[in-house]
């Protein structure tokens, strides 16, 4: 008897293991990295060992001729890292994959090519309603990368510059305080039979956790205010010792500050830092104190705290000297470069990986988080209720 015919093979009848879609690589990335213009900005986004490995995996990165400079990195160093220098500056904002660490000027947008994709800081505070407008007309894909999230839902770029601007300020104190300076003449260190310096810490972020254990590290004794117990707690379990920790009862700050030879204000609100002291506690303060003011950037702590620059970075009020430089990290650009890379070349190397940014997107959630413009299309919450702008979820654009 024969058999029925089958249009299968006895092999294609038998179970097969199931095949998934393979996601096909996009190509390799363009990436350029121009020169800051911006005041006193010598950051760049990437050094040259970033640029080493993301060259070695079959990317290209377009780097502005001294963009590296202010961070002590040569042109000859990316070139040997495999990168690629040019004078022109419209070549590199050309690239259809930006990266900046302050964001684009107006001017600068007027180079960037439409649909291009910018990773930048957003810096919501110090924007205008025309920058969102002119990233929309061409199109643009922006990531803000303080908005992004890791694994932990943490914010990897904000708590990186909040280290070093939690460590500088207990330095700056330092070198503020030396005689030639014309300081108080006082000296961080526990010399034996010298009291320590006394340090009132106002907020117990990361800042104030770094700016805690520098401090610590010098000899100094130390007093945090915050008003969130979490916070406080936790700030004890990381400096694996017992501080003295305090809500920001006036009574309290009022007796700390009027002891402290160095006040670091570190506290943030949602839009602007609250001034948690008033002029008057500023006014009993000990002559020759130190006021460093890292909240500046939002506003300030301190009432008497007024906006300075790393060439004239401090004002005297009621004999107590005030520092107000908003962006302290750029202080040390080589170290800030460093750390801002570190988080950058996983990303971009993982963009590669994806087959491009927007299967990116639709994997990474933290990445997702920080993106704040798609294809001109303005997808960030609070940036469209800030400026008054329509905005668009993007989990219905993207998938």
């Amino acid at each position: 008897m024969n058999q029925p015919s089958t249009p299968f093979s006895k092999q294609q009848l038998l179970p097969q293991e199931e095949t998934l879609e393979i996601l096909k690589q996009k190509g390799e990335l363009y990436i350029g990295l121009p020169k800051e213009n911006q005041y006193q900005e010598k950051r760049i986004c990437l050094t040259p060992d970033a640029v080493n490995a993301i060259t070695s995996n079959g990317h290209r990165v377009l780097i502005e001729s001294g963009a590296g400079k202010g961070a002590h990195f040569s042109d000859l160093d990316y070139t040997n890292a495999g990168g690629e220098i040019t004078k022109d500056t419209a070549k590199v904002f050309g690239c259809p994959l930006l990266l900046k660490v302050e964001p684009p000027t107006l001017t600068e947008i007027g180079l960037i090519n439409p649909q291009t994709t910018v990773i930048s800081a957003l810096q919501i505070k110090t924007q205008q309603k025309s920058y969102f407008e002119e990233l929309a007309r061409k199109r643009i894909t922006a990531i803000a990368f303080e908005y992004i999230r890791d694994e932990d839902g943490k914010f990897p770029a904000v708590r990186s510059l909040s280290e070093i601007a939690g460590i500088s300020s207990v330095l700056i104190a330092s070198e503020l305080m030396s005689a030639s300076n014309k300081g108080n003449g006082l000296m961080f260190g526990n010399i034996s039979g010298v009291p320590p310096v006394e340090v009132v810490i106002i907020g117990a972020g990361t800042v104030g956790e770094f700016a805690a254990r520098s401090a610590i590290g010098l000899g100094a004794n130390i007093k945090i205010f915050d008003n969130s117990i979490t916070k406080l707690r936790n700030i004890q379990t990381h400096l694996k010792q017992t501080v003295y920790t305090s809500t920001l009862q006036p009574k309290n700050l009022l007796k700390a500050l009027k002891r402290c030879d160095v006040a670091i204000g570190a506290i943030r609100g949602k839009d602007r830092s609250p001034v948690v002291v008033s002029s008057t506690m500023v006014e009993h303060m000990k002559k020759g104190a130190v006021v460093i003011d890292v909240s500046i950037d939002t506003g300030g702590c301190f009432e008497t705290s007024e906006i300075t620059t790393h060439n004239k970075p401090t004002i005297e009020k009621y004999g107590v000297l005030h520092y107000g430089v908003p962006n302290i990290p750029s202080r040390y650009p080589k170290t800030a470069t460093v750390s801002i890379s570190n988080i950058f070349t996983p990303y971009l190397l993982k963009i590669g990986e994806d087959g491009g940014l927007e299967n990116s997107l639709r994997f990474d959630k933290g990445l997702r988080n920080g993106l704040y413009m798609y294809h001109g299309i303005l997808t960030n919450k609070s940036v469209g209720e800030w400026f008054d702008l329509q905005y668009s979820d993007i989990n219905f654009l993207i998938f």
